[in-house]
């Protein structure tokens, strides 16, 4: 899965559910563990990549409508 085939949505809970997995377990999966980040990483970076989209297209509304 890359990151430009995730949605904000989809990253989104792809960050939530490994955090929550995360949180939940008494003992770290050490096995499981570069699995779980490699995958975060990719959904945080599709999430980025899509807020700083609909910043950026905020700014050029905000600037345009302030001229």
């Amino acid at each position: 899965m890359t990151e430009q085939e995730l949605t904000f949505k989809e990253g989104y809970e792809v960050l939530k559910k490994n955090a929550e997995l995360l949180e939940s377990q008494n003992e770290p999966d050490i096995d499981n563990l570069m699995k779980i980040v490699e995958e975060s990483m990719t959904a945080y970076k599709a999430c980025k990549t899509r807020v700083d989209a609909v910043q950026q297209a905020l700014n050029e509304t905000f600037n345009r409508n302030s001229d």
